[in-house]
């Protein structure tokens, strides 16, 4: 079974879908490039010309009824998540989801009840799950080493980042929302993976639009229109009180007067600390008595955890998934309530157990 070659295909010819997904799988022994698919047929061919790809489509249903495909990735506008992902699923074939899973928790959540009833396996594409820092803090954190977590800081803040007015990026139907759901949910999953996804009780904020009617302030290689839609918020403060009694302070941020882009997880617990500032990993401790820091020196020509390699795994072998779907109703629960908070400018509390918002007083 393990030596079984999967069959894959591509929905969503973009950059990122070539640049990762495309890029990874293709070097993998057991994963043969099948099909790609795109609306625009055009930049279907391109790719499946340079990946010598055989079958093109675009019709995502079309490809999806005439290939027996094994596996696909799932990389278009986010609202296209939950549609492409269970029609997939209906016919058997297994989904890598880029992230988020869906535009809110009742869209991801029927990704995870197709999942259940056809047997088929879901994963998020958390890649910051994946980085040696995080495989290594997330041993590091369950062995105990930070003792009892009480603060989480995390964030993803950019000077000039707007991934392009009038993209579906900054197009709330196709999005969902917008720097919340797109950078919020790489790091802010991440910090909460990393002390094993508690469960919230209330989460608080705001989010803003600062940057929208200028096209100066775009991400590089993307441009923007100035006649084009934008109506997500490109700034999003919060705060997070976890079951636990542990709490979450956490920013994200497209475009902001910053000396320069930062991303960020800091975590405290009673026994140490860890930080991961772009990129850089840091343990803050004691020993023999005296406050110590530790930077830990891990190999970069060693990769602990491949992403494709595992979902492979999980496919071939029933191996546990890193990055569930499950995982992905859970973050967009929490996006989901922030939002709400937002609107009503209070507290949201959470049901215990429950993807529901509890209509309750904002006093404590």
């Amino acid at each position: 079974m393990i030596n079984k070659k999967i069959r894959y295909g591509l929905i969503g010819a973009g950059s990122n879908a070539e640049r990762k997904h495309l890029n990874n799988y293709m070097t993998l022994p057991n994963v043969e490039l099948v099909a790609i698919c795109d609306v625009n047929i055009e930049n279907a061919k391109r790719l499946a010309e340079k990946y010598n790809i055989q079958n093109v489509y675009g019709n995502y249903e079309e490809m999806l009824t005439n290939e027996k495909l094994d596996l696909v990735s799932v990389c278009t506008p986010n609202y296209l998540h939950a549609e492409i992902s269970t029609y997939a699923l209906s016919k058997g074939v297994n989904v890598h989801c880029e992230k988020p899973l869906a535009i809110n928790a009742i869209e991801a959540q029927k990704i995870v009840d197709a999942k259940n009833q056809t047997g088929k396996k879901v994963m998020v594409g958390l890649n910051n799950r994946f980085t040696n820092e995080a495989v290594f803090l997330k041993k590091y954190i369950e062995e105990g080493y930070l003792g009892e977590i009480y603060q989480v800081k995390a964030g993803w803040i950019r000077r000039s980042g707007i991934p392009g007015r009038g993209t579906w990026f900054t197009n709330k139907d196709c999005a969902g929302g917008g720097v919340m759901i797109d950078l919020g949910v790489h790091y802010l999953d991440l910090a909460l993976y990393l002390i094993g996804m508690p469960e919230p009780s209330y989460v608080t904020g705001s989010v803003h639009q600062n940057f929208s009617h200028t096209t100066t302030r775009n991400r590089n290689g993307y441009k923007g229109n100035p006649n084009g839609i934008f109506n997500v918020e490109d700034a999003a403060i919060g705060f997070i009180g976890l079951q636990t009694g542990a709490t979450v302070n956490f920013e994200f941020s497209w475009a902001s007067n910053i000396e320069q882009d930062k991303t960020y997880v800091e975590i405290l617990g009673t026994k140490g600390g860890v930080s991961l500032i772009n990129g850089e990993l840091k343990i803050f401790s004691e020993l023999l008595d005296t406050c110590v820091d530790i930077s830990p020196k891990l190999n970069p020509n060693i990769k602990l955890m491949n992403e494709f390699e595992h979902f492979t795994n999980c496919i071939l072998s029933g191996e546990e998934l890193i990055a569930p779907a499950e995982h992905g109703v859970y973050m967009m629960n929490i996006i989901d309530h922030f939002y709400e908070a937002s609107r009503r400018k209070e507290p949201v509390f959470f049901e215990k157990g429950k993807n529901k918002v509890l209509l309750l007083s904002s006093s404590f």
